[in-house]
């Protein structure tokens, strides 16, 4: 498993994965409001996962940066990680 970050706090909501060189962890949101995400200003290709309230992922899409994707429907958390460094598919439950 990975070591994973939450971003907890507004401002770590806000700044995301935004301006980093590389990582070697997951940063996992809480959402408050929606779903969506974007890659603006991010330097890497990231996978996000869409988990919902059991922390079950029914979404994975990987994004380029300066992309944006909304799912279908609205999750409880988004797990972002570097492309291909963790794999879990749709079902799965993360576990941290």
């Amino acid at each position: 498993m990975i070591k994973i970050r939450y971003a907890n706090t507004f401002f770590k909501r806000l700044m995301g994965l935004m301006f980093k060189k590389d990582i070697d962890y997951g940063l996992l949101f809480e959402l408050k409001y929606g779903s969506s995400i974007h890659t603006g200003f991010m330097r890497f290709t990231i996978d996000a996962y869409f988990l919902d309230e059991n922390k079950k992922v029914y979404d994975k899409k990987t994004l380029k940066p300066w992309r944006f994707y909304k799912p279908i429907k609205k999750g409880k958390y988004i797990l972002e990680t570097k492309k291909n460094m963790i794999n879990l598919k749709i079902g799965d439950e993360f576990k941290n």
